[in-house]
């Protein structure tokens, strides 16, 4: 039994458990998927997977509440991987470790997964407990959400029966949201060349780490250090100085967590080796002046290497620090109508560095399609001008508020009879796949709520106990007060 079984609603957290203990990464979805299904026949619900993998899983209504509108809860199955450096876990093969640690449930090293473990358990929950009042009911579990929201982008016209479809991916208790930001990828591939290290040099790699990293959407105005930028600063006030040959760099995992750490490799003269140590010093001082309030642990460490590969050309260095040091990060501009949100932001996700070339990945969103298409010219402009190729994909569309909506005027009425307080309602920069549910089912009244969840898409992920029950109470009053129809 998990630790987890003594916390409250019990199903939920007992689901979330397994959960857990079934790897579920982003395109290793697939042995969670078999277990929903099993366990939803061995129910007895009617239960069905789509061409992209989607599983669908039917519930008839409670008695005497068949002529409610149908409901569909809906959850992604994939779970983003991040660990620490120290921690040796494989996402492919090894269950997720959960703990609790006073009111918050975390994980030993890595993400927790409670984005959006804890929406998905919910809604399993729903169909397991037959003391929840509902109408006819739906959970929709879709496909590699984090990596490009591919079930959502395959989801068929005709399959769901549900007229109100509330999504369970919200991480901040007490806020329902309406609409989100729509996102798009932009890559930038730089030709490298390459030389022999002169003579009388010797390797170094410098490591930025420690940072907190984050969610891409969520936390990208929350000031968190990106790894790839920090070091490319270092390295645009100090490469021409110290003579260095840069031979590798890579930093950052996914393209929606902000980097929390990076790393390069570069020869130098041996003679300028103390004098380079000495300006890291320096460097890291500076970071922990300027981000020592949120970033507590930065890091930044200098370590010989044994090194016979080709460096760039003194050209081919300059043109990829100026690219990577150049491409903005961060927020580009705040909502005019939703306050307090973040209207347009890039985060500079992943650099990588092959003999031959160089990628930038960054991830634009935007609340409007204009703000999106702005930073891509931007990054576009940026590239031409370093003699960069540039990729553009993986659009989606952000989930237009409507401020008629019946079901969050059910959500908001709920919340206050429930809790005596009136919920916020809130427009996420995140990305959630009400937008593209949008097209297949244009009619279809959405809503998304969840628990606090804080740090996710970061081995910092956690979610507060407290939280988890006031959303199932939230949930399952309002499954029960969903209207005739």
């Amino acid at each position: 039994m998990s630790e987890l079984s003594q916390l409250s609603p019990q199903p939920l957290w007992d689901i979330f458990a397994k959960i857990c203990s079934i790897p579920h990464p982003s395109f290793h979805e697939e042995a969670l998927a078999q277990h929903i299904i099993s366990w939803s026949q061995e129910k007895g619900f009617w239960c069905e997977r789509d061409q992209v993998g989607n599983i669908l899983i039917r519930k008839p209504a409670t008695p005497g509440m068949e002529n409610r509108k149908p409901v569909a809860l809906q959850a992604h199955l994939d779970m983003v991987p991040q660990k620490n450096n120290d921690t040796v876990h494989d996402f492919a093969k090894d269950p997720i470790q959960p703990y609790i640690d006073g009111e918050w449930v975390k994980a030993r090293g890595t993400t927790l997964g409670a984005d959006n473990g804890i929406g998905m358990a919910s809604a399993l929950a729903v169909l397991a407990d037959d003391s929840v009042q509902h109408g006819p009911l739906e959970v929709l579990l879709t496909m590699t959400e984090e990596t490009g929201m591919d079930g959502a982008f395959g989801l068929q016209p005709n399959w769901l029966q549900s007229e109100i479809l509330i999504n369970t991916d919200s991480e901040e208790e007490g806020e329902i949201y309406m609409g989100c930001a729509g996102g798009i990828d932009f890559t930038a591939t730089l030709p490298l060349q390459r030389e022999a290290v002169p003579a009388g040099y010797e390797h170094l790699r410098l490591t930025l780490k420690g940072l907190k990293g984050g969610h891409s959407g969520a936390e990208i105005h929350l000031g968190l250090g990106n790894a790839n930028k920090l070091l490319a600063r270092f390295l645009a006030a100090h490469a021409r100085d110290f003579e260095l040959r840069l031979v590798d760099f890579n930093g950052g995992t996914l393209r929606n967590a902000i980097p929390r750490e990076a790393f390069v490799t570069f020869a130098l003269p041996t003679a300028k080796i103390d004098a380079l140590k000495s300006a890291a010093m320096g460097y890291l001082a500076t970071l922990q002046n300027e981000l020592g309030m949120i970033e507590k642990n930065i890091a930044l460490q200098t370590e010989p290497v044994a090194g016979d590969a080709l460096a760039l050309t003194a050209e081919s260095r300059d043109r990829f620090i100026a690219l990577l040091n150049s491409t903005p990060n961060g927020v580009i501009r705040n909502s005019d109508v939703a306050k307090g949100v973040v209207e347009t932001s890039l985060n500079v996700g992943v650099v990588t560095m092959s003999e031959q070339e160089a990628k930038i990945n960054c991830l634009i969103r935007s609340l409007i399609d204009s703000g999106k298409e702005y930073v891509v010219e931007m990054l576009t402009s940026l590239s031409e001008l370093a003699g960069a190729q540039t990729l553009v994909k993986g659009s989606y569309p952000g989930w237009q508020p409507d401020a008629s909506s019946p079901v969050m005027a059910l959500v908001r009425e709920t919340y206050q009879r429930l809790f005596n307080k009136t919920p916020n309602i809130q427009v996420i920069h995140a990305g959630l796949e009400c937008g593209l549910f949008k097209k297949p089912y244009p009619d279809m009244d959405m809503v998304s709520i969840g628990p606090t969840i804080t740090g996710p898409h970061s081995p910092d992920e956690q979610v507060h106990i407290g939280s988890v029950g006031l959303y199932w109470q939230l949930l399952t009053e309002l499954l029960k007060a969903i209207p005739a129809k």
